[in-house]
């Protein structure tokens, strides 16, 4: 099968990104599978020593069309576009669509309920590359380091929640993905990281904060927190009851409870039954897995949803909800 992607910024990423990790780990391995893979992309992208063909992006591009080889089986993009061209493409959404924004019918989502939300129930779970999150030994130990990771200047992330919490409970919050300018002794600030930096700050906390306020499509970063055996403590909303399962964290309905996990003295979950939970759940061979046989419907002419999908509730999507 002949699969094109497209893609703007330098992969493999060598900082912050995560949607951009799991396109180019799934490139990756429908390379490795025998798949001719092409990538639509930054000039500097490290990807030709995998078996992937580099057609470079020209700077002031506004149609990909003339780029995508004519022999090409399937398309596929990570955001709401379809090229003016024969070739069926498959739009993976990972965010939240606005109220009135409508969406190819072959869009998949990225849960269950993010496929809910937009009257569709096509969905593929993200996924990792479990090579890049080394799992040290480490002995268990009370609830005493925390880490928030997202971008913390969007409030929907909630990390004023995490921070309030932290500090009554006197206990330490590692925020990597933004900074808190209000000075404690327990609040550390680690601005944008990634790759070395940010598993090196992963390793030296004890659990993951991550109460949004708003229907959050799937949450990378939970599973990422429990690749390195992280117990999850998240709001109701969006994905998180889908991913946070018993033994691998807690669902908190709001701050009160959110504080009284923080400040628990005891720390009951095992470490490895929740790196094996997300190894099972969410390994990046289970998603080109799935992907795969999506290729082959609509490669055979199949629509994925009978209509285009869209926003259904009331609300925008970042109206915040309560907690």
């Amino acid at each position: 099968m002949k699969i094109v992607f497209q893609h703007n910024g330098i992969l493999p990423v060598k900082k912050y990104g995560g949607i951009e990790r799991i396109l180019f780990w799934h490139m990756k391995e429908l390379a490795k599978r025998g798949h001719e893979v092409v990538l639509i992309g930054h000039k500097e992208s490290q990807v030709e020593k995998l078996g992937i063909k580099l057609i470079p992006t020209p700077q002031h591009a506004e149609e990909i069309a003339p780029l995508i080889p004519n022999d090409a089986d399937i398309i596929h993009l990570t955001y709401n576009f379809i090229p003016d061209c024969k070739v069926p493409t498959l739009i993976n959404m990972q965010c939240n669509g606005q109220i009135g924004e409508k969406f190819p019918k072959n869009t998949v989502f990225v849960s269950r309920k993010h496929a809910e939300n937009h009257g569709s129930d096509v969905f593929i779970y993200n996924a990792l590359d479990f090579d890049e999150y080394p799992f040290p030994a480490k002995e268990k130990t009370s609830f005493e380091n925390f880490l928030f990771l997202a971008k913390g200047s969007w409030s929907v992330k909630n990390l004023k929640h995490c921070i309030k919490a932290c500090k009554k409970a006197k206990k330490h919050l590692h925020i990597a993905g933004g900074r808190s300018y209000l000075p404690s002794r327990y609040i550390h600030s680690h601005g944008m990281v990634g790759g070395d930096e940010k598993i090196e700050i992963m390793k030296n906390c004890d659990a993951f904060l991550f109460p949004v306020r708003w229907h959050e499509p799937f949450g990378i970063a939970i599973i990422e927190a429990m690749a390195m055996g992280m117990p999850v403590f998240g709001s109701p909303y969006g994905s998180l009851p889908e991913i946070i399962q018993e033994g691998t964290g807690k669902i908190c309905k709001n701050k009160n409870e959110l504080f009284k996990e923080v400040n628990s003295k005891e720390n009951y979950y095992d470490r490895d039954q929740i790196r094996k939970y997300v190894e099972d759940k969410f390994c990046i061979k289970n998603l080109t897995d799935q992907y795969l046989a999506l290729y082959e419907k609509i490669i055979a002419g199949e629509n994925l949803n009978e209509s285009e999908p869209t926003w259904k509730l009331e609300h925008g999507p970042e109206n915040l909800l309560d907690y």
